[in-house]
């Protein structure tokens, strides 16, 4: 039996062991994946994990109790371990309080998302990526696979979703602190775009043997590549753009709330479910749209809602998780053209990743950290040296508001390298900015 049949075969069975109006939730968090990590551009480690688990909710009027067990696929087995979990949440029920803000979807509304990849055979890939090290030291983890995440109640709901991905996160190293971080991620293997970023990283590991340059504490020209935005994309999300985050005042963009500060006309921020691989439905059941615009044009218009949320303040869920955080964030691009970026830089930084964000001053959006691996001067348009380690602190009301001075015509696919406990499906679709001044303070 698949992993599908078998799972929709289990809900089926639980629904029956229910009593009275208890109602049950059940999400699947699944994959199949293949780890190969690297070391001096050769294998050092390899393996596979299959691995599926399964998150109850058992629900009686307005209390709820949670519990995971693992799903084997094996009917005997796992109906023997929900049927106990069952009774072990039905004892804990007599327990716990009314929850007020309890709210799962009771309009069972089933779904099937099948994202389209082709993936490489992993020795393949293994092999080409060996071939493209040329002997340097090429640090680094490949995961690909399937990842699977499925939901269904005991109204009848039933909903499946599937992506193919792989993520090669890797750094050329060169010596001591020297090394050119890099990635490549997708649903689709191509030589070409690989091709490109493994040359890209060579070239930067050169610049990287030349004299390093220290610069002052200022403000200087600077442009963030995609990796390097994802970063600050990143620290934003935890708290940005979720309803109870705006409402309880806790949100970085406070200020752009009430209208003390703006974001430049060129932000435009989504959560783009239909492009990404994250599932189209959370974990009470409710089904998210293709997108939500949070930021359009610079103004704030949107939030992602939770269902605790929407009953809380009595609005429309729009099917965020309780972290109300997104999982498919896109920022749109820009004009400038990807292959002029040193061009119009001119003079300044060259910032390929930022590391150890964090925020300074939480109601102003200041966001701290540190460059590593590969910052570069620029002068004239060609990377001149490579720059010492560098601390910013800076807003994103002027690196995303007026000191933004364009955005790349093309966006890179970020897939979330995080895999403790099961591999992430969130991902970010990102453009480089070219910035006027980012300030440094050491």
């Amino acid at each position: 039996m698949s992993t599908r049949a078998a799972f929709d075969d289990l809900a089926t069975w639980a629904t029956g062991q229910l009593r009275g109006e208890e109602v049950l939730l059940a999400s699947l968090v699944g994959e199949t994946t293949d780890f190969v990590r690297f070391n001096h551009g050769d294998v050092r480690q390899a393996g596979s994990i299959q691995q599926q688990d399964i998150s109850i909710e058992l629900i009686d009027h307005h209390r709820h109790c949670s519990a995971s067990v693992p799903f084997s696929g094996a009917n005997d087995v796992d109906r023997r371990r929900l049927g106990s979990t069952l009774s072990t949440l039905r004892e804990q029920l007599k327990l716990v309080p009314d929850d007020p803000y309890l709210a799962f979807n009771t309009d069972p509304s089933s779904s099937e998302k099948m994202t389209d990849s082709s993936l490489p055979d992993t020795a393949d890939a293994v092999q080409r990526i060996r071939s493209a090290a040329k002997g340097r030291d090429l640090v680094g983890i490949l995961a690909t696979g399937e990842t699977v995440r499925a939901f269904a109640n005991s109204l009848g709901q039933r909903n499946w979703s599937s992506a193919g991905t792989f993520n090669l996160d890797w750094s050329l190293y060169l010596q001591a602190d020297k090394a050119v971080k890099n990635g490549y991620a997708g649903l689709a293997w191509n030589d070409e775009a690989f091709g490109r970023k493994i040359q890209w990283s060579i070239e930067q590991a050169e610049v990287l043997k030349r004299p390093p340059i220290t610069v002052d504490p200022s403000g200087y020209r600077t442009y963030l590549a995609p990796a390097a935005v994802e970063e600050i994309m990143s620290l934003l999300a935890y708290s940005a753009f979720g309803l109870n985050a705006h409402r309880t005042k806790r949100t970085p963009l406070l200020k752009l709330m009430s209208g003390e500060a703006e974001l430049s006309d060129q932000i435009t921020i989504a959560e783009a479910t239909a492009g990404g691989v994250a599932p189209d439905f959370q974990s009470q059941g409710f089904r998210r749209p293709d997108s939500v615009t949070l930021i359009d044009h610079g103004a704030h218009v949107g939030h992602l809602v939770s269902p605790r949320s929407a009953r809380e303040y009595d609005v429309t869920t729009n099917g965020a998780e309780s972290s109300e955080m997104p999982e498919s964030l896109s920022l749109e691009p820009g004009s400038l053209s990807s292959e002029a970026v040193l061009d119009a830089l001119g003079t300044g930084l060259y910032v390929g990743n930022l590391w150890y964000l964090n925020y300074s001053d939480p109601s102003a959006c200041r966001t701290t950290g540190m460059t590593r691996f590969a910052t570069f001067w620029v002068e004239g348009g060609e990377i001149a040296a490579p720059v010492n380690v560098m601390r910013f602190d800076d807003t994103a009301y002027r690196l995303l508001g007026d000191r933004l001075v364009a955005l790349t015509d093309e966006v890179e696919v970020r897939l979330d390298t995080m895999s403790y406990g099961a591999r992430s499906t969130g991902s970010f679709r990102l453009p480089g900015a070219l910035v006027e001044e980012m300030r440094f303070t050491l």
